[in-house]
């Protein structure tokens, strides 16, 4: 049977985390204009009600929630708000992620930055993730996407922590893929290179030239350029793919 690509998500249910900005409201709008119903969830919570006000103008179905990956149990309120407003959960991106060592060496990188971003990018996307398994399995064709990043595809100096949470997220992905494929969940990561979004206004001039350069495609990296990644994995065009990395990245890392 062809899928309608222009409805490729017709009456799914995804939750998208970090949906206030960049690429989480990227994928929030893809993802809407596929033809499902989206909760986007984020720790800043009068921006996300905006971004979703926002995306309501544009006639998408998404609401708003907040929540602090940082503390289980407002993962867990987050997902049972989810639960309610949707009825039920087909897709789960694990998108919300924070850096904060950015520019610091391995030596200057201090004990609570680094316990900080574990805390939030590997505990909370674990933590995120089985809070919703019970929905997913019962939709009968859950899809997991974890963002990633490239950078522990070509060990980005001076970002240890970031780098290290992503690498788990990879690892995390493929040992996901084979706990749940007897439920018929697929898990996948998406890394992307660096994205023109807020969270990388503070990246050095050089590093944004180092990426444009080593490009095969050298242009800047939108959000948008990530967005069909996920849209791909989340639908049944991918439901025999599971466990596997994507880079999206316009050819910096060729793995």
């Amino acid at each position: 049977m062809m899928t309608n690509l222009n409805r490729l998500l017709e009456g799914r249910r995804v939750l998208v985390t970090g949906g206030a900005r960049g690429l989480g409201y990227a994928f929030a709008h893809a993802i809407g204009h596929a033809g499902a119903r989206v909760v986007i969830a984020d720790v800043l919570a009068e921006r996300v009600q905006q971004a979703a006000a926002e995306l309501q103008g544009q006639g998408l179905d998404v609401q708003a929630v907040t929540v602090d990956l940082a503390q289980p149990a407002s993962i867990d309120a987050c997902v049972s708000e989810t639960l309610r407003v949707l009825g039920g959960l087909d897709g789960l991106v694990n998108n919300a992620s924070i850096t904060n060592s950015g520019g610091k060496s391995c030596e200057e990188l201090s004990l609570d930055t680094w316990d900080q971003v574990m805390q939030v990018n590997v505990r909370g996307t674990w933590l995120m993730t089985t809070a919703c398994l019970p929905a997913l399995r019962a939709s009968g064709h859950g899809a997991i996407v974890n963002l990633a990043s490239d950078t522990p595809l070509w060990g980005a100096p001076n970002l240890l922590a970031y780098v290290a949470s992503k690498g788990a997220i990879i690892a995390m992905t493929r040992s996901l893929a084979r706990e749940l494929g007897a439920d018929n969940i697929t898990v996948n990561a998406i890394a992307p290179g660096l994205v023109l979004v807020e969270a990388t206004a503070y990246v050095p001039e050089a590093r944004h030239r180092l990426y444009n350069d080593q490009r095969a495609l050298q242009r800047p990296q939108l959000p948008e350029d990530v967005s069909g990644a996920v849209l791909f994995a989340l639908s049944d065009l991918a439901r025999f793919i599971t466990g596997q990395t994507l880079p999206v990245n316009g050819g910096f890392v060729m793995p």
